[in-house]
């Protein structure tokens, strides 16, 4: 059966047996899947601990459990978004269900010790969860030997169809499903399965499994020859989460004396893509929830732009956006100087 052996395949890529593969619609569901569906199998615990600087996906699930009756808690970053492990520590106790912590922040980059973290979580019995969206395209990611409980992975963001994903469940894990009416997925997503989907999200996993290595140092060069041009030539540019960690695939940056929504259009009027955060706010200049996290200068956080490499991207496209975004930046700043 092609549904039976999708799952095998991405089982595979993860280093999972088949029967912790669910299949899903997306990141979002999957995050929700699993905060919400670990929460409320847990309710004698009712706290839930992640960062400030999650996915939408996860704050917004995090809330819901809330007013559910869960407690909040939230864990130290510092200005480059990398988590505290004392905080981390501090926080691991006795009253906690679940811990939620992303593996690639999707705005800045920073990455996180997932299989550090997990191992604090697992030592005091707490369900450990991490979105890894951004991260399986350059993470190696093995589920038989790193310790966490749960994983997010989406389709779109490895070149599988929109609209497919998958959780990764560990044997032993209770999750109590979102949807009920059906017995697929033994009950814990039930409904009628893409299977086309799964067959393409599958192979698009095998696809970043054999080629990672690669691509990671292939991307890694590409955004350090951005990052160096942009830099040469608008010296005053700050780069967030330099210092940290980071994945080699995301940008985000900030120059003084624009702001966010002009850089935007003009960026996209030159054919070149970019968002202000995460892709999933695209329409919304609202400074990052991220930045703010991170107690970025509002100024900085006005102006802040994405820029995201991936497959298809070329040094020629690189050379491009070298080119033409410290154009519209000297543009931005005449405009913006003439306006005052």
């Amino acid at each position: 059966m092609a549904l039976d052996e999708a799952r095998e395949r991405v089982a595979r890529c993860l280093g999972s047996h088949p029967d912790e593969i669910s299949f899903v619609s997306g990141g979002t569901e999957g995050d929700n899947l699993a905060i919400l569906g670990a929460w409320r199998a847990r309710v004698s615990r009712t706290a839930i601990v992640t960062t400030p600087i999650e996915h939408k996906a996860i704050l917004a699930a995090v809330h819901q459990a809330a007013r559910e009756g869960a407690t909040e808690r939230f864990l130290v970053v510092d200005r480059d978004g990398a988590v505290s492990r004392d905080d981390f520590a501090a926080q691991m106790r006795s009253d906690v269900a679940l811990c939620s912590v992303m593996w690639v922040n999707n705005e800045v980059g920073t990455m996180q010790p997932i299989p550090a973290l997990a191992e604090k979580a697992r030592e005091r019995d707490i369900v450990f969860h991490t979105d890894a969206v951004q991260a399986f395209c350059t993470v190696s990611i093995d589920a038989a030997s790193q310790p966490f409980d749960l994983l997010t992975i989406s389709g779109h963001k490895i070149g599988a169809p929109k609209g497919v994903g998958a959780l990764y469940i560990r044997r032993g894990t209770a999750i109590e499903p979102l949807l009920h009416g059906g017995s697929q997925d033994r009950g814990r997503r039930p409904g009628t399965e893409n299977v086309a989907f799964a067959v393409g999200f599958a192979r698009a996993a095998e696809l970043v499994v054999e080629e990672r290595a690669a691509e990671r140092e292939r991307l890694g060069r590409l955004r350090d020859r951005l990052e160096a041009m942009l830099k040469a030539r608008i010296p005053d540019a700050v780069i967030h989460a330099q210092r940290a960690t980071r994945a080699p695939h995301i940008i985000m940056i900030s120059v003084p004396g624009t702001d966010s929504e002009s850089m935007l259009m003009a960026l996209d009027l030159a054919g070149v893509a970019a968002s202000a955060g995460s892709a999933c706010q695209s329409g919304n200049t609202d400074p990052s929830h991220v930045l703010t996290a991170l107690h970025c200068p509002l100024d900085l956080a006005g102006s802040a732009v994405r820029l995201s490499l991936g497959a298809l991207s070329t040094e020629a496209n690189i050379d491009r956006v070298g080119e033409i975004f410290p154009a519209l930046v000297e543009k931005a700043r005449r405009l913006s100087a003439a306006g005052h």
